[in-house]
């Protein structure tokens, strides 16, 4: 129970790496509250945290507005009466393969959409929960980043830009707010596929190779992200503080990195 007395939020939580974040903050003791878009699957990911035994509510919620954001944060402190943890996970992930491109390529109308809902988001969340996070006596703030914010895959100009900015914004909190009682970290994600997507990636022929040879250990799961977040979320880092923390199998002293169009384009 390592997050015995925490009250935490986590964007983007209805579906993939969010999801298995909220529930294993929930294992470790955490009250959660999911935010996310699709209320369907929030409230349904919320009652399997309730059934296991942990303690969630759903807020539905769109980091882009403000209103949105300002309301979940409201919600949280009604429900628990405090917030101790904002995850920052809610990314534009689902815009990245029609929207983004190359920097000569790459739509101004998309570039918007992609770093509104990624770093403009975050922004939101961050600005509303920090004076709660304060007024608990302090906290932890994990943005979940990226590897392409440091190595760019050809084809992901936006998202990669929005990341890197991620990282810049995380800093800027740890250096404002560290008085306060609050640790900002980033963990740089490497490449985190859905169990199903994995195994259809790994079996590829071309793919598969490329995929392993990226690594030094092998291809991510969520529960290493999760696992990442909860201990920077966790007392046990209590002197960790501005920094971005690689999750990513090694990728950084590889060279084989896959472009946008193998990562979104491929034909199972």
């Amino acid at each position: 129970m390592r997050l015995s007395g925490k009250v935490a939020i986590v964007s983007g939580a209805t579906k993939g790496i969010g999801r298995v974040i909220a529930a294993v903050m929930a294992a470790e003791g955490a009250k959660v509250v999911l935010v996310g878009r699709t209320v369907e699957r929030g409230e349904r990911f919320a009652s399997d945290i309730r059934d296991a035994g942990g303690e969630a509510m759903f807020v539905r919620t769109d980091i882009g507005d403000e209103q949105s954001v300002r309301a979940a944060i409201d919600a949280t402190i009604e429900r628990y009466g405090t917030l101790t943890t904002l995850v920052n996970n809610a990314a534009s992930t689902d815009l990245v393969n029609g929207d983004d491109g190359t920097v000569a390529d790459v739509t101004i109308e998309g570039w918007d959409r992609i770093l509104h809902v990624t770093l403009t988001g975050t922004l939101l969340m961050c600005k509303y929960a920090i004076p709660r996070i304060i007024d608990a006596g302090g906290g932890a703030i994990v943005n979940i980043s990226s590897e392409g914010s440091r190595r760019p895959p050809p084809g992901m100009a936006a998202y990669c830009a929005a990341k890197a900015a991620m990282n810049s914004l995380t800093r800027s909190i740890a250096t404002e707010y560290g008085e306060s009682g609050i640790r900002a970290n980033a963990i740089l994600t490497g490449m985190v596929l859905p169990p199903d997507a994995r195994t259809k990636f790994e079996a590829h022929p071309v793919l598969g190779p490329k995929l392993r040879a990226q690594h030094l250990t092998r291809p991510g799961r969520r529960e290493d992200i999760a696992a990442a977040a909860v201990f920077l979320a966790s007392d046990e880092a209590a002197f960790v503080t501005g920094i971005e923390m690689p999750v990513e199998g090694g990728m950084l002293i590889k060279t084989n990195l896959l472009t946008k169009e193998e990562i979104f384009d491929a034909k199972f």
